[in-house]
């Protein structure tokens, strides 16, 4: 499964979930560990988890699994790392304390419903 086809399915499964704020960054001209980012926040840690959960589930039933995943027990910033795309869930205190899109703003911004950006048909 390729990048772009990985990151719509996260984005439908978040919008599913109620995942607030979902953005989508374009890192392969500045980062080269992952190619796209996809950042969200939830109200509380067992939306976060919930989200998480299923989004991992959805994934795992295309036979795509995570190289790891980070702070899913204290649910404050959950980090799924899809290799090629890396899925950030914050619940919101975390997400306007570290700011990601802020450290990354030379990043391209490919999705925002919020900003009513989708840039997907433009790239690969």
């Amino acid at each position: 499964m390729n990048p772009k086809e990985k990151c719509l399915i996260v984005l439908e499964v978040a919008d599913e979930k109620k995942m607030q704020d979902v953005v989508v960054l374009d890192l392969r001209n500045v980062f080269p560990v992952a190619d796209y980012w996809i950042i969200g926040s939830a109200a509380t840690f067992i939306q976060t988890k919930a989200i998480a959960e299923e989004i991992k589930k959805t994934l795992d039933s295309y036979s795509v699994q995570p190289f790891h995943i980070e702070g899913f027990d204290a649910g404050e910033w959950i980090l799924m790392d899809y290799g090629d795309v890396i899925v950030h869930i914050f619940r919101e205190e975390e997400r306007q304390y570290y700011q990601l899109e802020k450290l990354w703003r030379n990043a391209l911004l490919v999705y925002s419903k919020e900003l009513q950006v989708n840039k997907f048909n433009e790239i690969d």
